[in-house]
Protein backbone atom coordinates (compact mmCIF):
# COMPACT_ATOMS: atom_id res chain seq x y z
CA UNK A 1 0.00 0.00 0.00
CA UNK A 2 1.63 3.08 -0.77
CA UNK A 3 0.97 6.71 1.13
CA UNK A 4 0.75 9.90 -0.81
CA UNK A 5 1.94 12.95 1.02
CA UNK A 6 1.30 16.63 1.96
CA UNK A 7 3.47 17.99 -1.10
CA UNK A 8 1.21 18.02 -3.66
CA UNK A 9 -0.19 21.53 -3.16
CA UNK A 10 -1.27 21.93 -6.45
CA UNK A 11 -4.16 19.27 -6.26
CA UNK A 12 -7.18 19.16 -3.82
CA UNK A 13 -7.28 15.88 -2.11
CA UNK A 14 -4.42 13.56 -0.64
CA UNK A 15 -4.62 9.57 0.71
CA UNK A 16 -4.09 9.04 4.27
CA UNK A 17 -3.84 5.99 5.89
CA UNK A 18 -6.41 5.19 8.65
CA UNK A 19 -5.61 3.20 11.66
CA UNK A 20 -7.28 0.29 9.98
CA UNK A 21 -4.96 0.46 7.28
CA UNK A 22 -7.15 1.07 5.03
CA UNK A 23 -6.31 4.17 2.42
CA UNK A 24 -8.74 6.98 2.53
CA UNK A 25 -9.22 10.22 1.19
CA UNK A 26 -9.82 13.88 2.75
CA UNK A 27 -10.08 17.14 1.94
CA UNK A 28 -6.84 18.98 3.25
CA UNK A 29 -8.26 20.92 5.54
CA UNK A 30 -9.68 18.53 6.94
CA UNK A 31 -6.31 17.06 7.49
CA UNK A 32 -5.36 18.24 11.66
CA UNK A 33 -2.38 15.79 12.31
CA UNK A 34 -0.11 15.02 9.31
CA UNK A 35 1.26 11.36 8.89
CA UNK A 36 3.94 13.02 6.73
CA UNK A 37 6.92 12.28 8.85
CA UNK A 38 6.27 8.64 9.04
CA UNK A 39 5.23 7.75 5.41
CA UNK A 40 7.20 10.19 3.48
CA UNK A 41 10.61 12.23 1.62
CA UNK A 42 12.86 9.28 2.59
CA UNK A 43 16.43 9.60 0.80
CA UNK A 44 18.07 6.31 1.84
CA UNK A 45 17.76 7.09 5.73
CA UNK A 46 17.74 10.90 5.30
CA UNK A 47 14.29 13.22 4.80
CA UNK A 48 15.07 16.03 2.39
CA UNK A 49 14.14 19.15 4.33
CA UNK A 50 13.17 21.73 1.66
CA UNK A 51 10.56 18.97 0.96
CA UNK A 52 9.85 18.28 4.64
CA UNK A 53 9.37 21.78 4.87
CA UNK A 54 6.93 22.32 2.44
CA UNK A 55 5.05 19.99 4.28
CA UNK A 56 4.74 21.70 7.55
CA UNK A 57 4.42 24.89 5.91
CA UNK A 58 0.65 23.54 4.36
CA UNK A 59 0.19 21.60 7.50
CA UNK A 60 -0.43 24.71 10.12
CA UNK A 61 -0.72 27.84 7.25
CA UNK A 62 -4.49 27.97 8.08
CA UNK A 63 -3.51 28.38 12.04
CA UNK A 64 -1.04 30.97 11.13
CA UNK A 65 -1.12 34.60 9.66
CA UNK A 66 1.47 33.87 6.30
CA UNK A 67 4.01 31.08 6.67
CA UNK A 68 6.25 29.80 3.64
CA UNK A 69 9.72 28.41 3.19
CA UNK A 70 12.76 31.05 3.06
CA UNK A 71 13.92 31.92 -0.83
CA UNK A 72 16.51 33.56 0.52
CA UNK A 73 17.98 31.65 2.82
CA UNK A 74 20.14 28.66 1.34
CA UNK A 75 18.05 25.20 2.44
CA UNK A 76 20.00 22.32 1.82
CA UNK A 77 18.89 18.27 2.51
CA UNK A 78 20.18 18.82 5.47
CA UNK A 79 18.30 22.16 6.72
CA UNK A 80 15.62 24.24 5.60
CA UNK A 81 14.15 27.60 6.70
CA UNK A 82 10.62 28.78 7.20
CA UNK A 83 9.35 32.38 7.85
CA UNK A 84 6.41 32.24 9.37
CA UNK A 85 4.01 35.28 10.88
CA UNK A 86 1.78 34.40 14.01
CA UNK A 87 -1.89 35.62 14.90
CA UNK A 88 -0.32 38.16 17.06
CA UNK A 89 1.91 39.73 14.28
CA UNK A 90 4.84 38.20 15.69
CA UNK A 91 7.53 36.97 12.94
CA UNK A 92 9.84 34.35 12.98
CA UNK A 93 12.99 32.99 11.21
CA UNK A 94 12.57 28.42 12.18
CA UNK A 95 15.24 26.48 11.11
CA UNK A 96 14.32 22.65 10.27
CA UNK A 97 16.53 19.93 10.67
CA UNK A 98 16.89 16.25 11.52
CA UNK A 99 16.65 17.67 15.44
CA UNK A 100 13.37 19.52 14.78
CA UNK A 101 12.61 22.53 14.49
CA UNK A 102 13.58 25.74 16.50
CA UNK A 103 13.58 29.36 16.60
CA UNK A 104 16.99 30.77 14.89
CA UNK A 105 15.31 34.67 14.27
CA UNK A 106 12.91 37.19 15.01
CA UNK A 107 12.69 38.96 11.64
CA UNK A 108 11.81 36.70 8.24
CA UNK A 109 14.98 35.72 6.84
CA UNK A 110 17.59 36.09 9.88
CA UNK A 111 19.80 33.91 11.51
CA UNK A 112 21.34 34.75 14.80
CA UNK A 113 24.44 32.42 15.37
CA UNK A 114 23.79 33.89 18.86
CA UNK A 115 20.42 32.27 19.70
CA UNK A 116 20.30 28.57 21.47
CA UNK A 117 16.23 28.18 21.46
CA UNK A 118 15.49 24.47 22.10
CA UNK A 119 14.64 22.25 19.35
CA UNK A 120 10.69 21.03 18.95
CA UNK A 121 10.15 17.42 17.60
CA UNK A 122 7.03 19.43 15.83
CA UNK A 123 5.44 22.38 14.08
CA UNK A 124 2.49 22.07 16.68
CA UNK A 125 4.61 21.81 20.00
CA UNK A 126 7.13 25.10 18.61
CA UNK A 127 3.78 26.94 17.57
CA UNK A 128 2.20 26.29 20.59
CA UNK A 129 4.54 27.74 22.89
CA UNK A 130 4.83 30.97 20.97
CA UNK A 131 1.14 31.75 19.74
CA UNK A 132 -2.13 31.55 21.88
CA UNK A 133 -3.29 32.41 18.64
CA UNK A 134 -2.20 29.00 17.08
CA UNK A 135 -3.61 27.02 19.77
CA UNK A 136 -7.27 28.70 19.47
CA UNK A 137 -7.34 28.13 15.66
CA UNK A 138 -5.72 24.57 15.97
CA UNK A 139 -8.58 23.68 18.75
CA UNK A 140 -11.23 25.37 17.01
CA UNK A 141 -10.18 23.11 13.53
CA UNK A 142 -10.37 20.44 15.91
CA UNK A 143 -13.56 21.22 17.52
CA UNK A 144 -15.27 21.57 13.75
CA UNK A 145 -13.23 18.27 12.76
CA UNK A 146 -15.20 16.68 15.82
CA UNK A 147 -18.60 17.90 15.11
CA UNK A 148 -18.58 17.14 11.40
CA UNK A 149 -17.95 13.44 12.38
CA UNK A 150 -20.44 13.64 14.87
CA UNK A 151 -22.74 14.86 12.45
CA UNK A 152 -22.41 11.83 9.77
CA UNK A 153 -21.79 8.95 12.94
CA UNK A 154 -26.17 10.04 13.22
Amino acid sequence: MTAQCGLEASTSRKSTTSEEGMEIDCQPEESIVSSFDEDCVELGDVKDMRLEAEAVVNDVLFAVTEMHVSQSLNSASDVAYINVETREGNRYCLELTEAGLRVVGYAFDQVDEDLSNQYHETVYSLLDTLSPGYREAFGNALLQRLERLKQNGR
